[in-house]
């Protein structure tokens, strides 16, 4: 009894955390909102609620809590309008803001006989209907700077990724580099091998040549000289034969006399 009792308190247990663990996600579709903060269409952004916090003892300057934080959109100076969405009058007021901060603003109201009886209290907490065409400006230029924004991160988070990306893989990266260059020394020392090879080879096919053209030039000189036609001058070369015959002549030469 005890065993059966034990079970099925952990089996309720278990059911119970099943139920709290597991939410029922739709089976398609956004199960969250849009989180880009672009424009809706369907919104009025020149209108928006409020509601006093605080104001002054003139009752002239008021301390306004938005329910969203456009309102930090607002500059000191801008115009904005409201009336009380309770009251039968639609006529609005005018103020001037003079201060803003994350969800408040205060403004500075100089009439507000216009949408709120002079005679009655204005107090603290009072609701208000605002409505402001600066603001919705505002808004729609910081909705288009804020694409402007969600490009540069996406360029900068693509860019910080390469960087990511070389720094882990950095190690693996200076490997493969060095095999690369590794692998080109070993070219350029096999390619210095072969070059240095040839130019021995050359060398030697240089001396055999060389040996054989010295051969050649020699026999070439011996028949040139051989072949070599020399000039015939009849009185000059018989007078140096006469020298060689050892007959007796003259120094030189007699002059050639003329018959009479």
């Amino acid at each position: 009894m005890r065993h059966l009792l034990s079970f099925t308190i952990l089996l309720f247990h278990s059911t119970v955390m099943a139920l709290v663990t597991s939410p029922n996600y739709p089976a398609k579709g956004i199960v969250s909102p849009d989180q880009s903060g672009f424009l809706d269409e369907k919104i009025d952004y020149s209108r928006f609620p409020g509601r006093v916090t605080d104001k002054d003892d003139t009752g002239h300057i008021l301390k306004i809590r938005t329910e969203n934080n456009n309102s930090k959109f607002f500059k000191i100076g801008d115009e904005v309008a409201f009336h009380l969405p309770n009251k039968s009058s639609r006529y609005l007021c005018r103020g001037h803001v003079r201060a803003v901060e994350d969800f408040y603003f205060s403004m500075y109201v100089n009439d507000m006989s216009l949408c709120f009886e002079e005679q009655s209290y204005f107090k603290r907490g009072t609701a208000l209907s605002f409505v402001s065409e600066t603001l919705a400006r505002r808004i729609y230029e910081a909705s288009e700077y804020r694409s402007l924004l969600l490009y540069r991160r996406k360029d900068y988070l693509s860019q910080l990724n390469d960087i990511n990306h070389f720094i882990w893989s950095y190690d693996q990266e200076r490997v493969k580099t060095a095999a690369d260059y590794d692998k080109r020394i070993l070219e350029i020392q096999k390619e210095k091998e072969r070059a240095l090879d040839n130019l021995l080879l050359k060398k030697r096919e240089g001396h055999i040549l060389q040996t054989d053209l010295k051969k050649k030039l020699d026999q070439m000189d011996d028949n040139l000289k051989f072949y070599q036609i020399e000039r015939q001058e009849l009185m000059t070369d018989r007078w140096n034969l006469d020298h060689d015959l050892g007959l007796p002549v003259g120094e030189r030469p007699q002059e050639i006399k003329a018959r009479n």
